[in-house]
């Protein structure tokens, strides 16, 4: 398994901006999908996005496409996820996860396999 090390989450106002970084190490990077979940306190986990070991596919919530946009940097060992125009439902705790790319692509979090322990997401009205 790889292990997962979020980062970049804070407080910002609704309209604003934050990126959130994911540092794996262990196995190899680029044999796995990468995804964001997030998780509100009284909501269950739900997808956030996903990216291929390549980069060249992307999946997004209905909820952020257009305003959020998931990368990879293989060199680097790191997933991103830039996100613009914070609204207030967006806060959150933020998790990266792991995928063999093997596996049949999901949005079901019980599918990854490794996670992070998180990077808290506060968006003010």
């Amino acid at each position: 398994q790889v292990q997962l090390v979020e980062s970049g989450g804070g407080l910002v106002q609704a309209g604003g901006s934050l990126r959130l970084a994911c540092a794996a190490s262990g196995r190899t990077f680029s044999s796995y999908t990468m995804g964001w979940f997030r998780q509100a306190p009284g909501k269950e986990r739900e997808f956030v996005a996903a990216i291929n070991w390549s980069g060249g596919t992307t999946d997004y919530a209905v909820s952020v496409k257009g305003r959020f946009t998931i990368s990879r940097d293989n060199a680097k060992n790191t997933v991103y996820l830039q996100m613009n125009s914070l609204k207030p439902e967006d806060t959150a705790l933020y998790y990266c996860a792991a995928r063999h790319k093997l596996n049949t692509w999901s949005r079901n979090s019980a599918d990854f396999a490794s996670w992070g322990q998180g990077t808290q997401v506060t968006v003010s009205s």
